[in-house]
């Protein structure tokens, strides 16, 4: 790290040029990388709450936060990138004017922050973020106001992650399930979700046929994982059918789809679970 000069506006100056330095640094490491585009992109704050699906908000105070974990902003996402290291040259006046001012000792306001799960988005004050980072404080003093959703925003690290996420919470809205079963259900392709969705509807529709009885999405998540979704996962275990799918979700779509390839009917008993052994194999032989 460069030494000041003790000059605060020379220092200022100095310390943007070395961001804006660092930020194209990035952006060029990440192209000859190949890593995705989204990569080193500051999250939208409006796109991770939609995929994540908001339930209500809480109001903190004045609080402490790591700015490490400032991460995302509400309408900022073109000046800075990721680490909130300034993309172009356009905000420099700005943002000097600000580091020296902090430089010279004047009272800063403290920012505002929105808290989702460990991950912090700027409401109001990029520019002195910037400059924390830039001068490497690891705290900033933040009014925060903390986001609660219905899908957990752990696993976020890039915007490319809010598809699955996104679909998640899609898929928890037609398929109600709670806790551990929720969490049994996970899958690799998001779009499997939808898949799943889809099937779990309509095993519903047929359960409410054959009962003739009404039943709310709830009561159908609920019955098909007791009776549907965990004795065919089980009996796949015990045959030995696929054990390198690690997700009983996916290996109860592969199991249901080539059910229905074969026999073209919703049903399970011994000689399914034979012939799907043999088509399991099968599979896993192919190039």
């Amino acid at each position: 790290m460069a030494r000041d000069t003790g000059f605060p506006g020379a220092d200022a100056e100095n310390d943007f040029s070395r961001q804006r330095r660092r930020a194209e640094l990035a952006r060029l490491s990440a192209w000859l990388t190949r890593q995705p585009a989204d990569v080193n992109t500051v999250l939208p704050f409006d796109e991770v709450v939609a995929a994540l699906g908001k339930t209500g908000e809480t109001f903190l105070g004045l609080v402490v936060v790591d700015v490490s974990s400032i991460v995302g902003s509400v309408d900022r996402t073109r000046d800075f990138d990721r680490y909130f290291r300034p993309t172009s040259a356009r905000i420099r006046e700005r943002w000097q004017r600000l580091a020296t001012a902090q430089r010279r000792g004047e009272s800063v306001p403290p920012v505002q922050l929105y808290r989702i799960g460990t991950m912090h988005f700027v409401i109001d004050g990029h520019h002195r973020v910037s400059i924390a980072i830039a001068r490497r404080f690891s705290k900033i003093d933040a009014y925060v106001t903390e986001i609660h959703t219905r899908i957990s925003p752990e696993g976020i690290n890039a915007r490319s992650d809010l598809i699955m996420k996104d679909h998640r919470r899609l898929f928890a809205s037609r398929v109600p399930l709670e806790g551990k079963q929720r969490e049994a259900i996970w899958f690799d392709d998001p779009f499997d979700y939808a898949e799943l969705a889809e099937n779990v509807e309509a095993w519903g529709f047929r359960l409410a046929q054959e009962t003739g009885t009404f039943m709310g999405r709830a009561e159908v998540a609920r019955r098909w994982f007791g009776e549907e979704f965990l004795p065919v996962v089980r009996m796949a275990r015990r045959a030995d059918i696929l054990p390198e799918i690690t997700s009983d979700a996916e290996l109860y779509i592969w199991l249901a789809c080539e059910r229905y390839r074969m026999v073209r009917r919703h049903i399970w008993d011994e000689d399914i679970i034979d012939e799907l052994r043999v088509r399991s194999r099968r599979r896993g032989k192919l190039p």
